[in-house]
């Protein structure tokens, strides 16, 4: 019976674990849709700050950028990006055709529907695309492809227009209609369970001037101010998502959140921020607890305003304040903030600190490509470039497919433009005329340059060469290998006594530099990379290494182990194994991926933490890279 429940754990376990995979891996897709198209969002918030009638430089003229961007610009891009991430280009344009059906009769931006139609028309392309591979006769690819995407986009977009728009709209009625019922009953603070997330739905305006409007004109004729109007025009909870992404994320999130700080806040214009939440959507806990914090306090304190502040900045906030009222505002304001911050800052700092097994686990693929699931004696994907991706090259794709398959080698050939050939192209085949470009692109691939696209006797050699390197991987049956100088015996230290966090890094980062690893600055660049974000990674592990920046200070890979068996303060958690970490390359992805595997296993980890035998170390972190 026992044996059962304990099969039973394991299994809930599993299924919890697959869970959080599933919904971060969504989050991190929501995420890779919105990123991209950040600058457009603020583009269009400064366009709308400066030049609405109620902005900075009201101009008649130039606002008239503002409705046609926030309708059809963003939402397009949106859905252009969730298209190209499913299906690459052609993916991208049927994403933007499926948009454009949710987009054409309705009267909000359609975002949301952008996310879902994007993603839809991407994958209806590449399915087609999987459906017809190798089955296109040569001189006919053009023509396929053209017409493929025009048939497909006409199915997508009237699905989109007959089904996937009227339920946004029927879901913006219903948060609007929650309002209104929240409203009635006296309940203020619950209205925050809609109104926010109608905000992120772009209901901002139709719940502000058609129900709260109404009722604080009413409010203010009866007693001189109204609470109504800071329901939705509150800053608060934006300001404290923004914050939260300033100080806690990192990369092009973090550096774009102070711009959006100034658009949101002092601007007033709160769309900035709704991306923000889209990209993460437990965010809108955040900001549903910011915004009924907010009314609480506004409630206790009597805060109100004469009119509705627009835009809903902080200025346009005093401005319409009545004398005597400055701190009753204020005050809900800086705690809708102060919430809104806490709550998310602990999902950003939880997310982010996912990164580092995010790094783990490719590191763990490309070691096992490095061990042999894709030899490094044979090719594994063929790229053939012409100047727009579609004429030249799919046939000439098309040609080296067939004689591909006639000699038996079972090798990917796809076709693209220049400007799409992927960064991490292994073999790229162009036109001479062409090949100092695809060199600029794929600098790391390997390059082909011919004349003719199916006679050049280039590709003839090249077939050759890929038949015998398959035929010597095929009889090998000892993988590659490699000196390992990566991690030394001597740089594993065993038994070390407990120090403070800084002074561990600081042991990691010289024996780095005694191992002639790295420059001497490196070890404050690892300081600073613990400053901006925990290199803890669970499980009684840390890796501690410089910012993007400090590559210059590595002069080669190294790897360094410090165990602790009394721990060391990590914030909240103790690491017993500090692994100082120098990478200027992809030498050190091997042992990477063995700390991965090491840490899925629980005996292994007891076994690194308490272990008196450098052995042990060294080769449960080498094994298989020697």
């Amino acid at each position: 019976m026992n044996e059962n429940i304990a099969a039973s754990e394991n299994q809930l376990n599993k299924n919890t674990k697959d869970t959080k995979e599933k919904i971060q891996s969504f989050g991190r897709f929501l995420s890779g849709m919105v990123m991209p198209n950040i600058g457009a969002f603020i583009a269009w918030g400064i366009i709308t700050a400066l030049f609405i009638p109620t902005g900075w430089r009201p101009n008649e003229n130039l606002a008239a950028l503002v409705g046609p961007m926030i309708t059809y610009l963003l939402p397009l891009l949106i859905g252009y990006t969730g298209g190209k991430m499913v299906g690459e280009t052609r993916g991208g344009v049927l994403g933007a055709v499926a948009t454009m059906g949710v987009i054409v009769g309705a009267d909000i931006p359609m975002f949301i529907g952008a996310m879902i139609m994007g993603p839809v028309g991407g994958y209806a392309i590449k399915k087609f695309d999987e459906a017809v591979e190798g089955k296109i006769p040569a001189g006919f690819e053009m023509l396929v492809n053209n017409f493929s995407v025009g048939i497909i986009g006409t199915i997508v977009a009237l699905l989109a227009y007959l089904a996937i728009g009227p339920v946004v709209l029927g879901l913006n009625n219903v948060l609007r209609a929650g309002v209104e019922g929240i409203v009635n009953v006296g309940l203020l603070p619950l209205a925050s369970l809609f109104i926010e997330p109608g905000k992120i739905l772009f209901l901002n305006n139709a719940m502000n001037h058609g129900v709260l409007g109404p009722l604080g004109i009413q409010q203010v004729n009866e007693i001189g101010k109204s609470l109504f109007f800071l329901l939705e025009t509150n800053p608060g909870p934006g300001l404290g998502i923004l914050l939260a992404y300033w100080v806690f994320s990192k990369g092009m999130v973090k550096q774009s959140a102070p711009g959006a700080v100034i658009i949101h806040f002092l601007g007033g214009i709160h769309e900035i921020y709704f991306p923000y939440v889209l990209m993460n959507p437990i965010l809108l806990l955040a900001v549903v607890a910011g915004g009924a914090s907010g009314i609480l306090t506004f409630s206790a304190l009597g805060a109100g305003l004469v009119a509705t502040p627009s835009p809903g900045s902080i200025f346009a906030l005093m401005a319409m304040t009545p004398r005597g009222g400055y701190i009753p505002v204020l005050a809900g304001v800086i705690v809708s903030t102060a919430v809104s911050f806490l709550i998310a800052a602990y999902f950003i700092k939880r997310n982010n600190n996912k990164l580092d097994e995010n790094e783990l686990m490719e590191a763990k693929e490309k070691a096992v490509e490095l061990k042999g699931k894709k030899s490094k004696l044979t090719v594994s994907r063929i790229i053939f470039a012409c100047d727009a991706g579609m004429g030249s090259s799919a046939m000439a794709a098309t040609n080296l497919k067939s004689k591909l398959r006639d000699v038996g080698l079972d090798i990917e050939v796809i076709n693209t433009s220049i400007n799409e050939i992927p960064k991490d192209a292994e073999l790229v085949i162009t036109h001479e005329g062409l090949s100092s470009r695809a060199k600029a692109i794929a600098k790391d691939a390997e390059h082909i340059s011919i004349k003719d696209y199916f006679h050049d006797s280039e590709i003839d050699c090249l077939i050759t060469r890929l038949q015998k390197k398959t035929n010597v991987a095929g009889n090998s049956e000892v993988s590659e290998t490699e000196d390992n100088g990566i991690l030394k015996k001597s740089n594993i230290k065993l038994n070390q006594k407990s120090v403070e966090k800084t002074e561990a890094i600081k042991m990691a980062g010289q024996l780095l530099v005694d191992s002639g690893y790295v420059d001497k600055d490196y070890i404050d660049a690892m300081l600073k990379r613990e400053e901006q974000l925990s290199t803890y990674i669970g499980m009684g592990v840390a890796i501690p290494h410089g910012v993007g920046s400090s590559k210059s200070s590595i002069k080669k890979s190294g790897m360094v182990v410090l165990q602790f068996p009394n721990g060391v303060d990590f914030g909240e958690e103790k690491a017993y194994l500090v692994i100082g970490i120098a990478g200027s390359g992809n030498e050190h992805l091997n042992i990477l991926s063995n700390i991965a595997s090491a840490l899925e296993d629980e005996e292994d980890v007891e076994m690194l933490k308490n272990t008196k035998n450098v052995e042990k170390i060294y080769n449960k972190f080498t094994a298989e890279t020697m």
